[in-house]
């Protein structure tokens, strides 16, 4: 249907959760009360933090099967043993679904609080250097945390002002290409990435096909121990990696924990307020990647309900 490998796993996962449940039983010999069963079981389990599943987790879970059953009975073979009425008891009670659907404010950092962040991480080694460029990185661009783990340095153009989200080599979201002028974040965010581009072009002497946010080198020390020892020529796999480095500068700041993606929703509400026109905030939502406006304004620039009382006041 067009989904991502991360939809996809998460359906996959969900059936195996169904398929332990029943010990792997048949599909063929399903009966309504193993999805009556599954439901409570579900809510009976735990996550890694100790806590019960959420209700969003169960939601999430169950819907995932209830679309898989629903395929399952058109298919050759289960069509006479699964009915699509079936699927129906993998639905949450009416109640569950409302908590499980709630919207709940989202945690949004401040720029201020970012640019903190950036200010915090040291410059002494080349490491700390790639990831204070990071963080700038991200605020500057708005890109994805899959994305910036795919940049090639022939996609930035620092003299120009924007990076170039070609889908063919950048991991982007539904694959779509498009260019990014540098949001207007201050010229101190913007030299961060510029020093740093520089130095891997003139002082380490790469090329245009090597990553622009690089992994870490890792070898054996004089202390006959793994460790880390420079940077490598290597494009990170994965965005795990770039989160941790988010976790870490955070932590290293004083500051709660902030996702590279909360960084977008920053970029949101600061279009928000610097957009005078319906044309700029246009412009401000597809640089960010979206076609249609209404996506940045509804998904990403929700206003925040301390924002939302000093608008209300101030009307007086």
């Amino acid at each position: 249907m067009g989904h991502t490998e991360q939809t996809i796993d998460a359906v996959a996962k969900a059936i195996a959760r169904f398929e332990a449940y029943t010990r792997w039983r048949d599909f063929k010999k399903f009966h309504i009360d193993q999805a009556k069963g599954f439901k409570r079981d579900l809510a009976d389990q735990h996550g890694r933090s100790g806590e019960p599943l959420s209700k969003a987790t169960l939601y999430a879970t169950l819907t995932s099967l209830k679309r898989f059953f629903v395929w399952l009975a058109g298919q050759p073979g289960y069509k006479s043993r699964i009915c699509y009425s079936d699927a129906e008891y993998f639905n949450l009670s009416v109640k569950e679904t409302r908590i499980a659907k709630a919207v709940r404010p989202a945690r949004i950092p401040t720029l201020e609080q970012i640019r903190h962040v950036i200010q915090s991480i040291p410059a002494t080694t080349e490491i700390e250097r790639r990831d204070r460029a990071l963080v700038a990185f991200t605020i500057l661009t708005g890109a994805r945390d899959g994305a910036v783990a795919s940049f090639k340095l022939r996609h930035i153009d620092i003299i120009e002002g924007r990076i170039d989200q070609d889908a063919r080599e950048v991991r982007t979201k539904f694959l779509k290409s498009f260019v990014t002028t540098f949001f207007r974040v201050g010229d101190d965010i913007r030299a961060v990435v510029t020093d740093w581009v520089n130095y891997l072009r003139r002082e380490k002497l790469w090329g245009l096909d090597d990553p622009l946010i690089p992994v870490t080198k890792v070898a054996v020390g004089d202390n006959l121990l793994f460790g880390a020892v420079g940077l490598e020529r290597k494009h990170w796999s994965n965005a795990g990696p770039i989160r941790t480095v988010f976790k870490e500068a955070f932590a290293a700041a004083g500051l709660p924990y902030f996702n590279p993606h909360s960084f977008r929703k920053t970029l949101a509400l600061l279009g928000g307020e610097l957009c005078q026109t319906p044309e700029q905030y246009k412009a401000w939502s597809q640089n960010l990647g979206h076609e249609h406006v209404q996506t940045t304004f509804t998904s990403y620039g929700s206003v925040s309900s301390l924002r939302q009382a000093e608008i209300i006041r101030a009307m007086a």
